[in-house]
């Protein structure tokens, strides 16, 4: 007798954990040398709401290296609660941030959230930080969601979608910091002689659509499937809080768990969640109402 096709389902979704990505870099950017590097707050409070909804948090940057941005530790950017953890060299946020781990150290099959955190510095070495572009493209691939915040999106380009060799953002609609938001700062003329883009322009140079937020320092995200981004520092933590929300949606999503370990590309789109699946020679077929299938779907490649 043939197993039913609701007993051989089961709703599932990637593992419950999150690797937040910090930048190596840093850089002159502030007065008097003061320098960019990690946005405390950008990695803190997202790590702040990854645990407190029930996740393992680990992060990670590609030379294992970081520095502080000299901007986000001043009161105004660091409240009190905040500089007391990062001030507190034992605080588990601060142990793992100083652990210096690289993208080599953890196995992305382990992880259902990346989120890229951000700070100046990060248009600098995300655009080539090949290390944590191969994490998150695998994450991605292997159904997680992909996320970042403010100059996090810098990281998008080299992250590919498997089955089109295209940033995983073409075609999608992102946020980040603003082009407005840099001249405001006066900072423009500074990330040109870094010869990088802006997030606007690498996001249209990606294929993607850029929405800006209301204004350049609005809290304001944009989810687009599996892609969660946020506009700058104060949207760090609601960006977040999108991200599991957009994590918890891919629970209700079924998958045939005989065939697929782990689910990913593996996971089954709306449209297939509409038809009864069977097990094919060549795959998946979808059947319709009497039986007959209507088209294949190989191991692997479900939904294209």
């Amino acid at each position: 007798m043939a197993t039913p096709i609701a007993d051989r389902e089961k709703t599932t979704g990637p593992p419950r954990r999150a690797i937040i990505a910090v930048t190596s870099a840093h850089a002159p950017l502030y007065p008097d040398g003061k320098e960019t590097g990690v946005f405390i707050t950008e990695a803190l409070h997202p790590f702040k709401v990854f645990k407190k909804a029930g996740f393992e948090v680990d992060l990670v940057s590609e030379t294992g290296t970081y520095q502080a941005d000299w901007l986000s530790q001043q009161d105004k950017w660091l409240p009190a609660e905040d500089k007391k953890i990062w001030e507190d060299s034992n605080s588990e946020f601060r142990k793992k941030l100083d652990a210096g781990l690289k993208p080599g150290d953890f196995n992305p099959d382990n992880y259902g959230i990346f989120f890229a955190s951000a700070g100046h510095a990060s248009l600098i070495d995300y655009p080539e930080a090949k290390g944590l572009q191969t994490m998150a493209s695998k994450m991605y691939g292997d159904g997680a969601i992909i996320s970042a915040v403010c100059h996090g999106g810098a990281i998008f380009p080299g992250v590919l979608n498997q089955l089109t060799d295209k940033p995983i953002i073409h075609g999608r609609k992102v946020t980040g910091f603003t082009t407005k938001g840099e001249e405001e700062e006066g900072v423009l003329d500074t990330i040109k002689s870094w010869n990088r883009p802006t997030i606007e322009k690498a996001a249209a140079d990606c294929g993607a659509t850029y929405v800006a937020p209301p204004g350049p320092w609005d809290s304001f995200t944009q989810t687009d499937e599996r892609i969660v981004t946020g506009a700058n520092p104060a949207s760090a933590e609601a960006t977040a809080e999108a991200a599991v929300k957009a994590f918890e949606e891919l629970t209700k999503i079924p998958r045939m768990d005989h065939d697929y370990k782990g689910g990913g590309m593996n996971y089954r789109s709306k449209e297939d969640n509409a038809h009864p699946v069977i097990k094919g020679k060549s795959g998946l077929d979808l059947i319709d109402q009497d039986g007959e299938p209507t088209r294949t779907i190989e191991p692997g490649v479900a939904g294209k």
